[in-house]
């Protein structure tokens, strides 16, 4: 009970952190790690897409979760190149108005991570919906694979909204029949051990976590 209480303090913690941040010059896009061979550039693109959880807010560049997905592709031999388009603060719509700019990287894969700004907001979880959803269809339009990670709120937002904003992401993945990380921050939120001093964004380890559970769902399309 103390642990679930803890979790969901921090993802209220969590959210607010993500309203709060603003990205950095070149947080935008920038390779998720230095090229570890001459033909990095001609491999195939995984693109995470999403918030201050994406883009590492108060970690070092090495230590984001894009860059740590990085390592784990390289050292089980698959062959991509991982582009970190995170952006500090964003909701669902300002990711759908970035989306072309993720589609002219020409990605094999996008993992697309937003949600969380929205819920602080108490945005309707419809025009969530909506806005993943067609973020989602022109990934695929253009060609892409796309994950999709799950997010959650706590409850003080009302037991209507919180049961509403919890089924926008499986309602979406099974609309268009792609892979689900049911919690993006699963086994990270409420852990001091695995977040920053701030209690609100994961440490390096705590990516190294996200990474596991994120591999689980993402290494079967690779």
């Amino acid at each position: 009970m103390k642990g679930s209480i803890g979790a969901v303090l921090f993802i209220a913690l969590m959210i607010l952190g993500c309203k709060g941040m603003k990205p950095k010059k070149g947080e935008d896009f920038r390779p998720a790690a230095p090229a570890a061979s001459p033909d990095r550039g001609a491999q195939p693109v995984i693109v995470a897409f999403g918030d201050s959880l994406t883009a590492g807010a108060g970690v070092d560049p090495e230590g984001n979760y894009p860059s740590l997905l990085q390592r784990k592709i390289d050292a089980k031999g698959y062959r991509y190149r991982v582009v970190n388009a995170g952006v500090s603060g964003e909701t669902s719509a300002q990711g759908l108005n970035r989306v072309q700019s993720v589609i002219a990287l020409r990605p094999a894969v996008v993992i697309v991570e937003f949600g969380g700004n929205d819920g602080l907001r108490g945005l309707p979880a419809d025009a969530t919906r909506k806005n993943l959803s067609e973020i989602v269809a022109q990934l695929e339009a253009a060609g892409a694979r796309v994950v999709l990670a799950g997010m959650q709120i706590p409850p003080n937002y009302g037991p209507l909204y919180t049961h509403d904003f919890r089924g926008i992401f499986p309602a979406v993945a099974d609309k268009y029949q792609i892979p689900l990380v049911p919690f993006f921050l699963e086994g990270v939120g409420g852990r001091p051990d695995l977040n920053q001093e701030d209690g609100i964004h994961p440490t390096s380890e705590g990516y190294a976590r996200v990474v596991e559970t994120l591999w689980k769902v993402l290494q079967p399309l690779l």
